[in-house]
């Protein structure tokens, strides 16, 4: 919806100060958008300025012209967690709301403090209400653990079910996350490696899961060939149906087993690319990395956690001699940084290492 409005049309260089003073007089409109244009914007304005106002705006900001122009209609602020349920739940319980969910597919996921747990069903369906695309609401019930990295859930409101269909950068994953880990957390990972993967590379996904970094990389490069392994019988049968679901079958193939073994039996030295996404366990498999780059060399997207005193700069020199002890040398480091934080004063972090 767009309304006929007066603003002040000013230079983009212009346009914070503006914004700022028209703020200060009171001025700024809370319903109407600001308009863009070529090299102006048009900050639709509340009401027309006093004499002395505009005088001393036109001080600040010498170019500035009143003009009328149609401004689109700001959406309405979406209303938090805690302000739709201000009246449901004890004043002394509302900061202890979850502030966020993770979006899997139609599938909500969310993490509910012990002095909420009376509330879920609440918490539940007010998620299944507010969030229009959402189906069924899941609460965590424990850490991710064993050796498949899988977290129990319990189904709090909508339908009962932990399978879904998610999409990401143009690809559909199907995903049973009560059997096979899967995070949108690191979408941004997931497409950030693929754009790196170069024409005729072969990637090795050593931890593929139901593969998100696998069958983003095949889906953008015709030309590359992915192996993609993974312990857990049901991740590898999720990938199987997500290669054919993208069409990508021809590219990624996806092998079930222990990394170690995969690796020792069928992929040495014939990786340009490793990725290598089990933080909790990288650190264990630092040769077997190594062992499947290229003699020539490749690059190795190391993830882990750091937790203080620990730092991104030993934690590099921890993985340097890693590499080491694993008869390699890292030519460089091409990229070091953290991904998200997990826990207070807990990281996870990513390394791209050129590995020689």
């Amino acid at each position: 919806m767009t309304k006929e409005s007066i603003g002040a049309r000013v230079p983009k260089t212009y346009g914070q100060k503006t914004l700022i003073l028209s703020n200060k007089l009171g001025l700024n409109s809370k319903e109407l958008a600001i308009k863009k244009e070529l090299n102006f914007i048009v900050i639709p304005l509340a009401r027309q300025p006093t004499q002395n106002e505009w005088e001393e705006m036109q001080i600040q900001v010498p170019d500035m012209q009143l003009a009328t122009a149609s401004f689109e209609e700001k959406r309405p602020r979406k209303k938090t967690l805690a302000e739709i349920l201000s009246n449901e739940l004890p004043k002394t319980l509302l900061d202890k709301l979850p502030r966020a969910l993770d979006s899997i597919g139609d599938i909500a996921i969310v993490e509910i403090p012990k002095e909420l747990q009376s509330y879920k069903s609440l918490i539940g369906n007010t998620i299944l209400k507010t969030q229009k695309n959402v189906k069924t609401v899941l609460s965590k019930s424990g850490a991710i653990d064993g050796t498949y990295r899988l977290r129990q859930f319990e189904i709090i409101a909508g339908e009962h079910k932990t399978t879904t269909f998610h999409k990401e950068y143009g690809c559909q994953f199907f995903a049973d996350i009560a059997k096979a880990y899967f995070s949108p957390r690191l979408s941004h990972e997931h497409e950030r490696v693929a754009s790196l993967v170069k024409k005729g590379e072969t990637v090795v996904d050593l931890f593929a899961g139901i593969g998100p970094f696998s069958v983003l990389i095949a889906k953008n490069h015709i030309d590359a060939t992915v192996y993609a392994i993974d312990i857990n019988p049901d991740a590898i049968e999720f990938l199987k149906r997500n290669t054919r679901l993208n069409r990508v079958e021809n590219r990624v193939f996806p092998i079930l087993g222990d990394a170690r073994q995969i690796v020792d039996r069928k992929l040495v030295g014939v990786a340009d690319r490793v990725i290598m996404n089990l933080p909790k366990k990288a650190a264990e498999f630092v040769d077997v990395a190594c062992k499947t780059i290229k003699p020539s060399g490749g690059i190795v997207h190391y993830y882990g956690f750091i937790r203080l005193p620990d730092s991104m700069e030993s934690t590099k020199k921890k993985l340097a001699e890693m590499v080491a002890n694993s008869g390699r040398t890292i030519d460089k480091f091409l990229t070091a940084k953290t991904v998200r934080e997990t826990a207070p004063f807990e990281w996870q972090v990513v390394f791209d290492a050129k590995i020689l």
